[in-house]
């Protein structure tokens, strides 16, 4: 057996990190992709490895050498490799092709140790690695029978997104027998290239060799197996996150904030939204406009403050939308002045818009987290602030504080002249929620300074949407801030979806229903796993204590690595002064069986 590496490219959509290299010369958290896949190969008692070079060839070779370890290196120069793709190079390589049987390797990949074996241990001659079709892959597809014979191959032009569920991805990592090479693969490489040219893909002769019914190479499609084709700057940080040492992985994870989907194997507890809405059928109708969303302008604050009034029932001057409440919270921390009262540990986004030396914190002594308003008027009676900021639902404890409360503390920061801000994000995840909203006008103004920020990524499911809306009787207030944000700060997606939501708010009713009673299951079977000791919580997720010996960061990691499920390490928040916790977020039923499984087989550890 033998291995050839296809390392001739010049990988210009890496910018930069090819500028004076091959690709396979880039670093991936220190290691190179050919440093890695050499020592991969080393373990395999290969007879050699045979390496086609062009752009920077000669580097490469002098990298690599004559020799690695005891794996002896031969290579093939592509003299022409801007004119030509890799069809050609391994046209250049076809005689070596014809001597051993051959592990046919991409250099622009990163990928599990195990790749190998799963070739060499099929007893099949002929195979390709296959995945199942993500949103993330893109180039040669394939479609294969029950059998695992390939019966298509999909060039770009071909692809269709009706048929996805048919596709499968190849890695770009081939075993071919030498007879497979002598016999069918090389005879059909020379005449597709003396007919069609050189500045094309081997993919496509193995295409033209599954038209003729040719069941002589099989798919192995693999599961969860992890690898990554990385030709841009965005495929390295993606490669980055995902091979990860394991002192860095949570950094590199949480350091994303989001963008999640491009991990679709990865079940994110970290993602903070109702798992029962939006439905289809709301789905369905922004769907049937995404041509007309996607290439007409948005309408301007005006029109967008109009649906935001209608889908809160809050009048138009004491409220404003936002680019999410991210946009919002921004400047209104940047806006206001004095000092700032916090509860922590809490949601870090509107502290750190403010100076540290401006801010109050009360941590709550309940050994559960908990606080009511006596609470806190008794410590901010002590301790003077301009503004007040409530999460209610608090984030991550998920303490939460009833509306008539909330009135209360209300009337006690007017008469101490304090501006409140009432984060209720979470709000519609509670066992009240139809009555526990502060986004009514009778009540804004009643509390002239009462300002309630509301994300509606959280119970509304759409974080993609980027939308929030704050709202107060302070007119004066909230038209600076209108005046602040840019004249078309909401896409038209987020504005159509205020635009129809209303037709939909049965749906949302039910949908959030039916979240209180999955969270009241999931709070039961949480309970059930040794080592945690669970908060309350009226949000849609549980700050969690891990009991001794375990530690967060452990826990955390060992159910990214072993089980492809991400979760919060709340241990490090203010507050918690290095305490043990984790926030779960609340998924569906499927997902949390999931979790539950994954958790319940940790207890051994």
């Amino acid at each position: 057996m033998q291995a050839v590496i296809l390392a001739a490219g010049m990988g210009k959509r890496l910018g930069e990190y090819t500028r004076n290299n091959t690709k396979c010369m880039v670093p991936v958290n220190g290691t190179t992709l050919i440093d890695r896949v050499l020592a991969q190969l080393q373990r395999l008692s290969l007879r050699r490895l045979v390496v086609v070079v062009g752009y920077e060839g000669q580097k490469l070779m002098d990298y690599i050498g004559p020799f690695r370890g005891n794996l002896p290196v031969e290579y093939v120069v592509n003299p022409v490799y801007d004119k030509t793709n890799n069809i050609y190079s391994l046209a250049l390589a076809k005689d070596k092709l014809q001597e051993d049987d051959t592990l046919l390797i991409e250099s622009d990949l990163i990928f599990d140790d195990g790749m190998f074996s799963l070739l060499l241990d099929n007893p099949c001659p002929n195979l390709a690695l296959v995945a199942k079709y993500e949103p993330w892959m893109d180039g040669t597809m394939v479609q294969i029978d029950d059998d695992c014979n390939i019966v298509n191959f999909i060039t770009k032009d071909a692809f269709r997104y009706s048929q996805i569920d048919t596709y499968y991805k190849t890695v770009n990592i081939y075993k071919f027998s030498r007879e497979f090479s002598r016999n069918k693969y090389v005879p059909f490489l020379e005449a597709y290239t003396k007919s069609v040219g050189n500045n094309e893909y081997y993919e496509n002769v193995l295409r033209i060799i599954s038209f003729l019914n040719s069941h002589d190479l099989k798919a192995l499609p693999i599961t969860d197996e992890k690898w990554y084709e990385i030709d841009d700057k965005q495929d390295l940080d993606i490669a980055e996150a995902l091979f990860a040492e394991e002192d860095d992985i949570l950094r590199k994870y949480y350091g994303r904030f989001g963008g999640y989907w491009r991990f679709p194997k990865m079940l994110d507890y970290c993602y903070l939204v109702n798992p029962y809405f939006p439905t289809s059928r709301i789905i369905d109708e922004m769907q049937a406009n995404f041509r007309t969303l996607l290439t007409e302008y948005p309408s301007g604050m005006k029109v967008n403050t109009l649906l935001a009034s209608k889908c809160w029932g809050v009048r138009e001057e004491y409220i404003v939308p936002g680019n999410g409440a991210a946009e919002l919270i921004k400047i209104l921390m940047e806006d206001l002045p004095g000092r700032l009262g916090i509860t922590r540990p809490t949601f870090e986004e509107y502290p750190n818009r403010r100076d540290p030396s401006t801010l109050v914190t009360f941590v709550p002594a309940h050994p559960e987290w908990r606080y009511g308003v006596d609470d806190l008027i008794a410590f901010f009676s002590a301790h003077r602030v301009e503004t007040l900021l409530l999460i209610n639902p608090d984030n991550p404890s998920g303490n939460f504080i009833p509306r008539d409360e909330l009135l209360r503390l209300a009337g006690w920061c007017e008469s101490q002249e304090i501006r409140l801000i009432v984060d209720e994000s979470f709000v519609d995840f509670s066992e009240d929620w139809e009555t526990s909203s502060l986004l009514c006008d009778a009540i804004l103004e009643t509390y002239p300074r009462l300002v309630v920020m509301k994300s509606i990524s959280k119970s509304y499911g759409v974080p993609g949407l980027r939308l929030g809306i704050l709202a107060a009787a302070d007119c004066e207030l909230i038209a600076r801030i209108k005046r602040e944000v840019s004249i078309w700060n909401l896409n038209s997606f987020a504005e159509y979806f205020m635009q129809i939501f209303t037709k939909y708010e049965k749906d949302y009713r039910q949908s959030c229903r039916k979240f209180i009673a999955e969270r009241r299951d999931f709070e039961q079977k949480l309970r059930s796993v040794s080592y945690l000791r669970v908060m309350p919580s009226q949000a849609n997720y549980f700050l969690v204590e891990i009991l001794p010996p375990l530690r967060a960061t452990r826990l955390v990691m060992q159910l990214l690595k072993s089980f492809n499920i991400l979760t919060r390490d709340c241990s490090g928040k203010g507050g918690f002064d290095g305490r043990q916790y984790m926030r779960i977020a609340v998924r569906n039923h499927d997902d949390n069986a999931r979790l539950i499984a994954a958790l319940k087989s940790l207890e051994s550890l």
